[in-house]
């Protein structure tokens, strides 16, 4: 790796331009958590089983509850995918730090 790999103004530009995203795929995520325990509670509200159990397992075995599911795994996998590239960013920036401090103790080194 050469200091031209490493940019961190690239890496910086990078957080900055998907700091907004970030933070709407985590509010997202959150909210897709949530709307889950809703999607159960409505399923069970309109179950026609006379006991918590069962109306509790109509609920999980409804389809609006397995499309849930698939729409919170997507908003998951979106939230994580951008959160390790803002961590990518972040390792770029360190690389590039201790790259700067190796050649500045090699130059006082040679002086």
């Amino acid at each position: 790796m050469t200091e031209h790999d490493v940019s961190p103004f690239k890496a910086l530009d990078f957080m900055r331009d998907k700091a907004h995203e970030f933070g709407q795929k985590k509010g997202y995520m959150i909210f897709m958590q949530e709307k889950r325990k809703t999607v159960k509670a409505m399923l069970m509200a309109t179950s026609s089983e006379k006991t918590e159990s069962a109306k509790e397992t109509y609920a999980y075995s409804h389809e609006d509850y397995k499309t849930h599911l698939a729409e919170l795994r997507d908003a998951v996998a979106d939230y994580e995918t951008l959160r390790i590239q803002m961590s990518a960013a972040e390792a770029k920036i360190e690389v590039w730090r201790s790259l700067e401090s190796s050649a500045r103790a090699e130059g006082r080194a040679t002086q």
